[in-house]
């Protein structure tokens, strides 16, 4: 009996936990199989092939940690030990880039912990690495995750001067109860002051992250976060369902429960936060996405070339990722690969010339299939078996069993199933992580998941 086997109402399906599905397979079925000598093997099958790769640098330092944080970061005061961290980062980016070879990269994505904690000498020196050893040309999209609190105008200058071209700001939500509430005190102004800072150096593309799902929230306190984010016009805006996990995150465990939404207060915060972001002329993309029309990323949507990867929704179509620093992930043909999470572990390793890979996956031929029907599912709420099967060399007998479990669906009219195709026709941002699950071969063998909504 699976989480799909039963018909039962919407507020009932959304209260199941599923992967976000970032990857497939998801990251609690990556294992101590993959190490150093099989990211080395990644690596080389990255070296023979063509097209563009892409680069992901993370940054594990903060300030101080919000309640609600699920990143992999620790807290610090001092600026020794960012600057120890990239002495090592460094040595990691030519030792990786001694594997691979030059390539053309397509996206540079910073992320944290808080990457603008970085001195301008660092930044410069990790950016000057990049063009050392990769081909960084005038079309590469550079992005980073940005702390609006810790970002004035000199900063936003260098930004832009080291080839900064989108900014993604942390702005969770408006309202002075909720960001008690979260540990984040961060006022409205705040906010304004880092996007004039960033438009005013040339740094115009510009993404908000929202977050729903948070204590202290209202259906009336979140209109009103979603009306101030729109005043300032980002280019995009994210809008995810805060993920409650004590067990994984010991910082969360400030957060008082009781002041958490129940689940079908939760559908309300989604749905009214939806419908406010959508109705102010943003093109939903996916299932916590929203662009402006003329976005490059509502044109991916357009023209099916919409991606999915660690960073959430992306235009990126190159098939290596490579992660550098503790905790980061990278992506490849051959496989995934994570680095240990602890900084001290990653930096001996380093140190001692080794990759820091703690674990990872190997794709088999049907995981690679079973990927590529997830992806198509969250991207746009519908997938071709035949033709993806076709695709990847199979028959959609394979899918049989996983049809079956979206016989509820189906008869309760929000899934299309027709021939081999599959289609959510209505709910697709509530559903398409449910849906999708039903093609996932490991889902219940291990790992703890947020709530599907």
């Amino acid at each position: 009996m699976t989480q799909l086997d039963e018909a039962v109402s919407l507020e009932t399906l959304i209260r199941a936990t599923v992967p976000r599905y970032t990857s497939y397979p998801t990251a609690p079925h990556f294992s101590a199989d993959v190490g150093a000598d099989a990211y080395g093997g990644f690596l080389d099958g990255a070296a023979a092939e063509d097209g563009p790769v892409s680069l992901y640098v993370h940054i594990p330092f903060c300030h101080s940690i919000c309640h609600y944080c699920g990143c992999t970061t620790k807290a610090t005061r001092r600026y020794a030990p960012i600057e120890a961290y990239v002495e090592v980062l460094r040595s990691e980016i030519a030792m990786v880039a001694a594997r691979v070879g030059r390539r053309a990269v397509s996206h540079i994505h910073w992320g944290g912990g808080t990457p603008n904690l970085l001195s301008a000498e660092a930044f410069e020196a990790i950016v000057g690495d990049f063009h050392r050893f990769f081909d960084i040309g005038p079309d590469t999209e550079h992005a980073i995750e940005l702390d609006p609190r810790h970002l004035g105008k000199e900063r936003a200058r260098l930004l832009r001067s080291i080839g900064v071209n989108r900014a993604s700001l942390g702005v969770q939500d408006f309202d002075p109860a909720v960001q008690a509430a979260i540990g984040r005190i961060q006022p409205a102004e705040t906010v304004a002051a880092a996007v004039e800072h960033l438009r005013d150096a040339g740094i115009t593309s510009l993404s908000f992250d929202l977050i729903y799902g948070l204590p202290e929230q209202t259906v009336s306190s979140i209109q009103r976060t979603v009306e101030t984010a729109i005043a300032l016009t980002p280019d995009r805006i994210s809008l995810f369902g805060y993920a409650h996990v004590p067990w994984f995150r010991v910082n969360q465990k400030l957060i008082d429960t009781s002041k958490l939404p129940g689940s079908e207060q939760r559908l309300e915060l989604e749905r009214t936060a939806h419908g406010s972001i959508a109705a102010a002329g943003y093109v939903p993309i996916g299932i916590d996405h929203f662009a402006r029309p003329g976005d490059s990323m509502a044109q991916a949507l357009s023209t099916r070339t919409l991606r999915r990867n660690f960073q959430g929704y992306t235009t990126d179509r190159a098939e290596t990722l490579i992660g550098f620093g503790a905790s980061s992930i990278g992506r490849t043909s051959g496989g995934y690969a994570q680095n240990v999470t602890d900084t001290g572990n990653w930096r001996e390793r380093i140190t001692d010339g080794r990759f820091a890979t703690e674990r990872g996956r190997v794709l088999t031929a049907e995981d690679r299939l079973r990927a590529d029907v997830i992806e198509q599912l969250l991207c746009f709420f519908d997938v071709d078996l035949s033709a993806t099967a076709a695709r990847h060399g199979t028959e959609t007998g394979l899918f049989s069993a996983d049809l079956e479990k979206l016989t509820p669906l189906v008869h309760a009219g929000w899934v299309v199933v027709d021939g081999g195709r599959v289609a959510i026709v209505r709910h697709g941002a509530e559903l398409a992580r449910l849906v999708a699950s039903a093609f996932d071969a490991y889902l219940g063998t291990g790992g703890r998941h947020s709530v599907a909504v």
